[in-house]
């Protein structure tokens, strides 16, 4: 099926990432948040990061004014049912994603393929809700969206080849790489992503290391970009206990057990880099280890 139109439920860091590549990319994008505030944020954060690829001569400045052109918004979700395809960005609470399709459905174009940009949650028992499991996906998209050139694409056990094809022309269009993954809990990229993450974390509840000698040891002993404690206040360490749990549970090995200290962080409201404080202090003019 060709796509032309593209809905993109949630307004936030994934959500803007999304609407930005998918504009650029020459798709008509309905951009959707129950916030005004939020929508009006996303535009703004939009606008920033293509004059920032303007300035590196990555696109010119009539591609950036062509992609700005091609984002609407609406706070009404309906809105976005005469979409080509949807793609849902919301919180990663699987009760969210649900009502969120739920009252899309009745509002959708029979051939619209609905997916879903979770990181780790059973995109079988998402389809399972609604009237079309057989067009509906997972659409994972990496962060921050407009750098990173993964998306991985994960079928659930009723998704039929047409949608996946679909997808994939999707992701080539956008000049990524698609990476097909099986429907498991946090698919590929999180399955050994997060336990890495939790096992910094471990590392740091045990006094084996501080903050910043255990994410010096991966930067310089590993060649990893980001160190792991870093890597997590960058996700936002409510995500990444939220994709330990569904590891922990979806696989019922005690290796995928949320170490306390991520459970203690995220109960203070120490969530990384949006709310200023995680493994690091963000509020002075560098970060500092909080630990």
């Amino acid at each position: 099926m060709d796509v032309n139109t593209v809905g993109v439920v949630g307004a936030g860091q994934m959500g803007n990432g999304i609407a930005h590549v998918m504009a650029l990319a020459g798709y008509e994008v309905l951009l959707n948040d129950v916030s005004q505030d939020a929508l009006n944020a996303a535009l703004g954060r939009i606008d920033k990061n293509l004059e920032r690829q303007v300035s590196r001569e990555k696109i010119s400045a009539e591609e950036k004014a062509a992609a700005m052109g091609r984002i609407r918004t609406t706070l009404t979700l309906t809105d976005l049912g005469q979409a080509d395809l949807v793609i849902e960005a919301a919180a990663e609470r699987e009760t969210v994603k649900q009502a969120i399709f739920e009252d899309l459905l009745p509002h959708l174009k029979p051939e619209t393929i609905l997916t879903s940009n979770t990181s780790s949650i059973s995109i079988t028992r998402l389809a399972s809700r609604t009237d079309r499991p057989e067009k509906f996906m997972g659409f994972h998209f990496m962060n921050p969206v407009p750098v990173m050139q993964l998306v991985e694409l994960i079928r659930g056990i009723a998704t039929d080849e047409p949608t996946y094809r679909t997808c994939l022309g999707v992701v080539e269009k956008l000049g990524k790489t698609a990476a097909s993954a099986e429907d498991f809990p946090a698919f590929i990229v999180n399955r050994i992503l997060m336990p890495m993450i939790n096992e910094a974390v471990y590392t740091l509840y045990e006094g084996v290391g501080n903050v910043q000698s255990i994410d010096q040891s991966m930067k310089l002993g590993a060649n990893h970009p980001m160190g792991p404690l870093e890597l997590a206040d960058f996700i936002g360490l409510d995500t990444c206990l939220a994709i330990m749990n569904v590891l922990h549970d979806g696989l019922a090995d005690t290796k995928y057990r949320p170490c306390p200290l991520l459970t203690k962080y995220v109960e203070a409201g120490w969530l990384g880099r949006k709310t200023q404080r995680g493994f690091y202090d963000y509020r002075g003019e560098s970060p500092v280890p909080t630990r």
